[in-house]
């Protein structure tokens, strides 16, 4: 009786497990608007110890210098663009 009841729960176990596989595919991310090269890209900002969260805008050469991908925090990070 214990043995079919683990054989039951170890089956629906294999059966979920390519459910929740798809559920870990990467989320799709909106590019940020195209524009040229003295374009703005607004980006919300952390900064540690405070509770505002503040806007930098900067042009994309100016976001790789610090390492930041404009095109992938734009969906999550972006507010606007100037120029």
């Amino acid at each position: 009786m214990a043995h079919e009841r683990l054989i039951v729960a170890l089956g629906t176990l294999l059966a979920a497990a390519p459910l929740s596989a798809a559920s870990l595919e990467p989320p799709v991310t909106t590019p940020a608007p195209a524009g040229g090269p003295g374009t703005l890209y607004c980006l919300r900002v952390e900064v540690t110890g405070s509770l505002v969260e503040p806007v930098q805008c900067w042009t994309r050469e100016e976001w790789a210098e610090q390492d930041v991908d404009v095109d992938k925090e734009w969906a999550e990070n972006g507010v606007r663009t100037v120029g």
